[in-house]
């Protein structure tokens, strides 16, 4: 069905303009569409694979007696078209204010989905299996555990280094674990020589409980081998021989107690504890100390970075003073016990004599550093990664280690495992075309084990708003098809990125997790800050509201008190009593003045235009620019501003958007709570946090460029550097290669109210283009 009612006037799709269609969406979910026939409610049908249509609220499939076309009239414009203004204390205040100068469109524009090509025809051979001779491996075979030749091939090297490059799906920990039994059961090696070192609390448990799996291999052997993280087999040593300078009551385990050092030494630079990003510095340093750069090896290139250095330089002379450590000093500690103690460093290398490391693509200087330094003697160092997934730069891995492997340990036998035994063959050959455009890696070609129908599709949103409610609308359509909501996961790059989704998944029935660290998008600084204001035009005695927004007004903190007596003498409000503020500067006093009277006519505004003011008329962008967090390479406070427009188109007053803000954050408390007590739910989750998962169906958000690649990636290309864009196509195919069955690329039209164009990773492969 094609054309509905809105308030009596008739709205056909094939007329609508584009930028429409998710606002005829939500009025659909407020009951404010009927069927032009019937005159019954209907809803807009905005999904996947078919082009928008209406259709009866309470009978999804279309009537008959309803489809009859109706003569075409002029589209209802959900938008306001230009400005109006209307005087107010001597002022022009706009009551509207047009977007951009292409926002509203009536030329229809929707795009259909399409597929990923080329796709090469499925060519049903299974991995093949070498028959042996080795009674552990026939063993093995009763036991359901099978392993193709390569796999084989990687188990039974024992003696010397061992490079595994084990593509996406490929059976690593299979791989693992077998040759440590292999090892153990057939060459008689002594568990206790064994290290087995995992980058996760979880990888290390998942491997024990495999290993337990095996035959021969009892819950005593598992006792004897040395398996855990890098962290905590590091701890062990040095605690080993230092048990005073290493008790657990002295580690910085939480972030928070890592700011409270940083903002003492912020405050002898005079940095602001609000508006500086104290976590990228704590990112930072951490960086520097994986990267074995000291106190006294950094030397900053940035402003930024000279800030960062000098906490850096206070945040270790305090640990060292108050006896602390945090988790990066049990790296660098046990590097430089071992690097400054060769007799010790001979026990070890005595004690130990096989090491296996997983996902050895993630590892960074300081661990490779040590790791080198305990299989100096014996050689015998196996490592299994897929330098096509490293994705960690920002915490020091770097895939020149994995790359560089067979140079640095002279004998390495290299064994590939192209075989991926968990996506569709549709998945593998897509994902393999993205990263062969990489230069810097090792050639692999994955290979699946079976087909599926689904061909990898693209799908074109008008903006993040309609890409949250198609993927939603799918997800609801497979479900109703018998899928298990914890068949599905979205992944997005930053965030930021899954505010919208996670607002449309608020408003539907359909169970759904986020990661536990994710807070709300409207509890970000700027755009609480940006609400502040907001909050301010319908209550201008908002002390919390108030308290915001004198740093956006370039006022300082201790000023607040001077606010409140000025608001009580005067017996005004908290914003009228900012014009009766003393001892301000000139410029301060003329803005002041200019500002009060746009407060009240804020709340009689659309949001957007409201915003728009907010940003322009009252000064806002110029505290973006400055404190806006505008030099971080990540997150941008622009970015929020322009974030928070999207959402504001939706609604018609400023206490809808306040309201529908107050909302999605408790909604964001609440999930937290609940999504413990789901068994199955849809995921929600940064494409960095998916590594390692697998799902049936996978959405993948923003595969824009900005999006995916980020911008800042596009920055440094600009500047002639590679690895960040490269990094970038990295993280692309490990979403890619998340998925069994299906996957769904959205490519957005606009992205934060402007032309987006397709990721430049995936535009070879898009037919529309």
């Amino acid at each position: 069905m094609q054309t509905a009612l809105r308030n009596g006037k008739n709205i056909t799709l094939d007329t609508l303009g584009r930028n429409q269609f998710q606002l005829i969406y939500e009025a659909g979910i407020r009951n404010e569409l009927t069927c032009a026939h019937c005159k019954e409610p209907v809803h807009l049908a905005i999904g996947i694979h078919r082009a928008p249509y209406f259709y009866h609220r309470n009978a999804p499939h279309e009537r008959s007696e309803c489809m009859k076309p109706s003569p075409k009239k002029q589209p209802v414009s959900v938008l306001a078209s230009s400005a109006s203004y209307e005087e107010q204390g001597g002022f022009r205040i706009p009551k509207g204010r047009a977007i951009g100068k292409n926002e509203v469109k009536n030329e229809p524009q929707w795009k259909n989905s399409t597929f990923f090509t080329p796709i090469p025809a499925f060519s049903a051979s299974k991995a093949e299996v070498k028959e042996t001779n080795s009674p552990y491996f026939h063993t093995l075979k009763e036991h359901q555990i099978t392993l193709d030749t390569n796999q084989w091939s990687s188990v039974t090297h024992s003696e010397g280094p061992l490079l595994i490059l084990a593509g996406a799906g490929s059976g690593k920990t299979r791989v693992l674990t077998a040759r440590t039994a292999y090892m153990i059961q057939e060459h008689k090696i002594d568990p206790r020589s064994i290290m087995l070192v995992t980058f996760t609390s979880k990888a290390a448990k998942e491997m024990k409980d495999r290993l337990a799996s095996y035959p021969g291999i009892s819950p005593s052997i598992i006792r004897q081998m040395l398996v855990g993280t890098f962290h905590s087999i590091f701890l062990r040593m040095v605690v080993h021989h230092s048990p005073e300078s290493w008790q657990m009551n002295r580690l910085l385990k939480w972030d928070w107690q890592k700011e409270q050092i940083l903002k003492e030494a912020g405050r002898e630079i005079n940095l602001d504890e609000k508006d500086f990003p104290f976590d990228q510095a704590i990112q930072q340093i951490s960086y520097w100390k994986n990267t074995l750069l000291g106190v006294k090896d950094v030397r900053p290139v940035s402003q930024w970075e000279e800030q960062v250095h000098h906490l850096y330089v206070h945040y270790e002379q305090t640990k060292q003073t108050q006896g602390l450590f945090d988790f990066d000093d049990m790296l660098d500690g046990c590097y430089q016990m071992l690097r400054d103690n060769p007799e010790l460093l001979v026990r070890y290398q005595k004690r130990f004599r096989y090491f296996l490391i997983d996902e050895f693509q993630d590892i960074n200087k300081v661990q490779y550093a040590i790791m080198k330094m305990l299989s100096a003697d014996s050689k015998n160092l196996c490592v299994v990664g897929d330098d096509d997934q490293s994705i960690y730069a920002f915490r020091g891995s770097d895939p020149s280690f994995i790359l560089n492997f067979e140079k640095d340990f002279p004998g390495t036998k290299k064994v590939t495992l192209h075989q991926n035994y968990r996506s569709a063959h549709s998945i593998v050959s897509a994902a393999n075309k993205v990263i062969e455009r990489n230069t810097e890696r090792h050639t692999k070609n994955m290979k699946a084990q079976f087909h599926h129908d689904h061909v990898p599709t693209f799908f074109f949103p008008y903006d993040e708003e309609e890409e949250a409610t198609m993927i939603v609308r799918d997800i609801k359509e497979k479900v109703q098809a018998g899928a298990s909501p914890s068949d599905f996961s979205i992944l997005y790059r930053t965030h930021a990125s899954s505010r919208a989704v996670f607002e449309r998944l608020s408003q539907s029935n359909l169970p759904f997790t986020i990661e536990q660290d994710a807070d709300s998008f409207y509890e970000r600084r700027i755009v609480r800050t940006m609400l502040a204001f907001l909050r301010l035009s319908l209550d201008p005695n908002d002390n919390q509201s108030l308290t915001s927004i004198v740093q956006a007004l370039f006022l300082k903190k201790t000023i607040l008190n001077d606010l409140k007596a000025m608001s009580i003498l005067n017996d005004v409000s908290f914003v009228e009593a900012l014009g009766h503020l003393k001892d301000l500067k000139p410029f301060q006093q003329k803005k002041l003045q200019k500002i009060i009277p746009l407060f009240s006519s804020l709340k009689k505004m659309k949001p957007v235009n409201a915003i728009e003011t907010i940003s322009k008329d009252m000064g806002f962008d110029d505290f973006v620019k400055k404190r806006g967090n505008e030099g971080n390479a990540m997150e941008k406070g622009s970015d929020d501003v322009r974030d928070l427009r999207v959402v504001a188109r939706k609604f018609s007053t400023v206490q809808e958007l306040l309201d529908h803000a107050d909302h999605m954050i408790g909604m964001n408390k609440e999930m937290k709570v609940l999504s413990k007590q789901f068994n199955e739910s849809v995921h929600l989750t940064t494409i960095h946090r998916a590594k390692g998962l697998e799902y049936k169906h996978v959405y993948v958000l923003g595969n824009v460029d900005g999006g995916i690649p980020h911008d800042y990636a596009l920055e440094a290309y600009r500047n002639g550097e590679i690895g960040a864009l490269e990094e970038e196509r990295r993280l692309l195919y490990v979403a890619m290669t998340r998925a069994k069955e299906s996957l769904y690329l959205s490519v957005l039209q606009t992205r934060r109210g402007k032309t987006a164009y397709p990721s430049r990773f995936l535009k070879p492969f898009l037919k529309a283009y």
